[in-house]
């Protein structure tokens, strides 16, 4: 199925929770997940209308990128390693997985001058050892240390739920994601403005988008495997 189709059936579902929660369709952006698929996919999904990519991995991602470039506003999904942030920082304007001091340091060491980096805190709220991310009672002390390095500026926080079979048993991850988005948002924090929640994938994106989701990363049901 195109992906022009895809988005067509995920805009309707999208359209249907932001209804049941009281919310603007237009304040939900689709990052679809590339990663999987070849350069021509992607290229479908932009000219589908899609303006948000998200990938994982550099190994393919910048091919992606030297075929599409500013087509697209380009968003690094997965573990970013350190090292990797010289490679990258030039192609992407959103950061989804900032975790640690060292990544921070390193996105500020090498960004040009005047350029911030649009940054998600990614917190492990499920607590699941095989997900990244910082705990949820550490999210303030760290939101509050980034203030050392004007490139990165902290626009949300951002989680990976557990895959379930009902999305019902993960919403209480998005609403504790909420809650502790509104605590740093509540600090009006000029380096930290803290207004973005990314959370929901194609299994429950619904779930998230009526629990505040404003950015939620699509793979599967958009532009396939």
């Amino acid at each position: 199925m195109s992906v022009n189709e895809n988005l067509q059936k995920l805009e309707a579902r999208i359209e249907k929770a932001c209804e049941r929660s009281g919310r603007s369709a237009e304040s939900i952006h689709i990052v679809a997940v590339t990663k999987y698929v070849s350069i021509e996919r992607a290229k479908e999904a932009v000219e589908a209308g899609i303006g948000h990519l998200g990938e994982n991995r550099l190994e393919g991602a910048m091919e992606k990128y030297e075929a599409i470039g500013s087509g697209a506003e380009w968003h690094f999904i997965g573990n970013l390693q350190s090292r990797k942030v010289k490679e990258m920082i030039h192609a992407y304007s959103y950061v989804h997985s900032l975790d640690r001091i060292s990544l921070a340091k390193e996105i500020n060491k090498r960004a040009s001058e005047g350029r911030k980096m649009k940054c998600f805190v990614q917190v492990n709220v499920s607590g699941e050892e095989s997900k990244s991310g910082i705990k949820p009672d550490e999210v303030m002390d760290f939101v509050l240390s980034m203030e050392k390095y004007p490139a990165v500026e902290i626009i949300g926080l951002m989680t990976m739920a557990p895959y379930e079979e009902d999305p019902e048993e993960v919403r209480p991850y998005f609403q504790r994601l909420r809650e502790l988005r509104d605590e740093v948002k509540g600090k009006k924090l000029p380096y930290a403005p803290c207004t973005e929640l990314s959370m929901g994938m194609s299994n429950d994106f619904e779930v998230a988008v009526e629990e505040g989701a404003t950015f939620i990363r699509i793979g599967s049901i958009l532009v396939g495997e």
